[in-house]
């Protein structure tokens, strides 16, 4: 069954019960089910979940696995519910399946979204090699507020960045045929603004001016539906009071009347039951009531819709129509994937043995992982370090650790295939013996006598790796922080260890930009390794040791101190700005710090050194219908090869509404040799230039504009033109 006309036939055959079961995804309670990710409410057991199955009650279960399992369900829905309508199986593969990538943030520092797209095409792999149709990634959420959890889950805090790579993930999870045994259907979250709760914390107000959403957190959105993402994920932030998951603003003024999108809407884990926390609905009927007739098609694991949409209607409270528009887009979606054609479709069990796409996928997760760590700092060049005739200690509690080495949203992970820091410097050296390895701490707590060990191994090495930072329990869902510090063992065994002279790297383990004691960030090399996956100790160690040169770039502004946040490059200018070589009284800054980052977004440096030419434009001006091109020749100065992430920002000087000092419009990852050079070109038109009105429509205002070629968010020199009038 394929195509609009055989979904209307069906509709016309099913009574009102089965196009409300089509309306829920419940929790696979049958499969083996991972660890409990989300809170324990709401369950189903297994023979009561058959049932419902065999009723044409249900539409989708998720995160559960097995193909033998999983064909077994889709065979009660298709041989013994009465019109055989097919399951669709999900699950929360976010950063990888079985093989873990780099968190998405990480990854995202890559500035590679057709790395991202290679390592989605994997998970996809993988998954549906398991039992899996449908996965709730990619997190498209614009992160400005490091404090978030969920930062980890993000690209950061750029929109151009995230668009990219949210397209990127969309094709990587699908593929190029919906209905290939191997695609996975992508879910687009959390929609929207999530990424824009106030001061950080899950599942927090939202307060926006409708210009912010529009420009800064809708675009990846757009982005990856024109990308072919047929399903979207309430968030379950309220936006300006309205809750996401019973925004009718949203779910249909938005996604369908000006996107056009042809998809369906699957609240996340019981938001629409949470309407009622909220303070929005007075009890679950209401709940219903207000999510289905807002533009909610699938209600997750809460039930509200499976009890009350059946009396609503008969109340008049919803209509009939709306419950067929909501049940078409999911059987439209199945239809889609191909699922009436062949309902078994990624449902035969493996062969006995290996996975023949391990290797590879071992490789891809290497690569991934050290195309994903950011060096901040290399003073005095002491990296990369030799693999012989030279004593390192590796110290800290994640020199070891085989726990937080895939970070969080990691349900599915091989843990068994994980490669630790220790293993994988070992494995480089050419004497293994040549490391000397202590904890010195704990991760949250100190150890007895450990300061006085990791002193003791410092002082008899000649460099210093230095593992520290957060475990992952410390990012993803529900885990907000106030100080976006290390704990305090940690930071005790780092003043200790960098105060014995002896050379000091930093390999910096977090899910979110930290704000670095005075002791870091006087440490001579500081690398920012995310959560690497898989392949954490080769990955490092590749780089470490100079194999590779470090090529990645931060997609998030390391700030000076926690209360900067939240912080982003791309902020407005104020009328009494900041400026290092200016005045400083009565300016924008705090009394501690000024208001500048750390390391800002876009920086990471490499094994050589990169010069940027002038900045040339063709033509002078750019036409309101026209394009301009925008050049500047980049060299490898240095004497190693490179790779270098060149960057496009433009600034509209004067507007109707205050702009961004600076906002990224393209980039481009290339490679030198030593001595070798390139002239890089970007394209420009009205379009890059667009931004909300203050009546929240695009516009382009003619004006002058500055753009910059540069290697971060805060260098280069700006060469100005005009975008004329029509």
């Amino acid at each position: 069954m394929t195509g609009r006309v055989d979904v209307d036939a069906l509709l016309r055959r099913m009574t009102l019960e089965e196009k409300i079961g089509q309306l829920s995804v419940l929790a696979d309670s049958i499969r083996p089910f991972a660890f409990d990710v989300n809170p324990d409410s709401f369950q189903w057991g297994p023979e009561r979940t058959r049932e419902m199955i065999r009723a044409g009650q249900v539409g989708a279960l998720f995160n559960g696995v097995g193909a033998a399992e999983g064909r077994e369900l889709q065979r009660i829905a298709v041989e013994e519910s009465r019109l055989g309508i097919p399951l669709l199986l999900g699950a929360d593969v976010i950063h990888g399946m079985r093989t873990v990538f780099p968190i998405p943030l990480g990854e995202s520092a890559s500035f590679e979204p057709e790395l991202a797209e290679r390592t989605a095409r994997a998970a996809a792999i993988e998954a549906t090699r398991e039992g899996l149709h449908w996965t709730f990634a990619p997190v498209v959420d614009v992160a400005r507020d490091q404090r978030w959890g969920r930062v980890a889950e993000t690209s950061g805090e750029d929109t151009y960045l995230s668009c990219e790579f949210a397209r990127a993930r969309v094709r990587g999870f699908q593929g190029p045929d919906l209905t290939a045994d191997d695609s996975l259907l992508a879910t687009l979250k959390h929609f929207a603004a999530y990424g824009a709760v106030g001061a950080g914390l899950d599942y927090n107000a939202v307060d926006l001016a409708p210009q912010t959403l529009h420009e800064v957190h809708l675009p990846p959105f757009k982005a990856a539906i024109e990308a072919g993402a047929l399903t979207v994920m309430s968030s379950f932030n309220d936006i300006n009071g309205v809750p996401a998951t019973a925004n009718r603003e949203l779910l249909t003024g938005v996604l369908r009347d000006q996107w056009g999108f042809e998809g369906f809407v699957v609240s996340d884990y019981t938001s629409d039951f949470e309407l009622i926390a909220h303070g929005y609905a007075a009890d679950e009927r209401q709940a219903a009531e207000l999510s289905l007739n807002a533009g909610l098609d699938m209600s997750m694991q809460s039930g509200i819709f499976m009890d009350h949409l059946g009396a609503l209607v008969e109340q008049g409270r919803v209509g009939v129509a709306a419950i067929d528009a909501a049940a078409r887009r999911i059987l439209d979606v199945k239809a889609r994937m191909g699922l009436f054609e062949n309902p078994y479709r990624s449902l035969n069990p493996a062969p006995p043995g290996p996975a023949p796409y391990l290797a590879a996928h071992d490789a891809l997760a290497r690569e991934a992982a050290r195309r994903s760590v950011v060096m901040l700092k290399n003073q005095g060049e002491l990296l990369p370090l030799r693999k012989s005739g030279q004593r390192i200690a590796l110290i800290g509690p994640f020199a070891r650790d085989r726990e937080n080495l895939a970070g969080c949203w990691n349900i599915f992970g091989d843990a068994s295939r994980e490669i630790d820091l220790e293993t994988g410097l070992r494995a480089a050296l050419a004497d293994p013996q040549s490391l000397q390895v202590v904890e010195g701490c704990g991760i949250e707590a100190s150890l007895e006598g450990g300061i006085q060990a990791a002193v003791a191994a410092a002082r008899q090495a000649e460099a210093v790796l230095l593992a520290l930072g957060e475990p992952s329990v410390y990012s993803g869902e529900a885990q907000s922080r106030t100080q976006i510090v290390l704990p305090p063992a940690q930071q005790a065994l780092a003043e200790a260890v960098i105060a014995t002279g002896t050379p000091v790297v930093v390999l910096l383990r977090s899910g979110r930009a930290l704000a670095l004691s005075p002791a870091l960030q006087s440490a001579d090399a500081i690398l920012a390794t995310w959560f690497l996956g898989t392949q954490t100790g080769h990955a490092v160690a590749d780089l470490v040791f100079g194999d590779h040169s470090p090529s990645a770039r931060l997609p998030v502004s390391f700030p000076r101190d926690a209360g900067q946040q939240p912080y982003y490059y791309n902020h407005p200018s104020t009328g009494r700005p900041y400026t290092p070589e200016g005045l400083q009284a009565f300016r924008t800054r705090w009394r501690e710090v000024d208001h500048s980052a750390l390391y800002p977004f876009g920086h990471g440096l490499t094994y050589t050194r990169f010069d940027y030419g002038p900045v040339e434009l063709d033509p002078a001006g750019l036409a309101w219908d026209g394009q301009l091109t925008v050049r500047a020749r980049i060299a490898n100065v240095g004497t190693r090869s490179g790779e270098e992430v060149v960057q496009l920002y433009v600034r509209d000087r004067v507007a109707s509404r205050v702009r961004p000092i600076r906002e990224l419009k393209r980039f481009q990852k290339i490679a030198l040799a030593p001595g070798e050079g390139r002239v890089v070109e970007f394209t420009l038109d009205r379009r890059d230039l667009e931004f909300r009105s203050v009546d929240n429509r695009p516009i382009a205002e003619p004006g002058r504009f500055d753009v910059w070629i540069a290697p971060s968010a805060t260098a280069g020199i700006a060469v100005s033109f005009e975008l004329h009038p029509a």
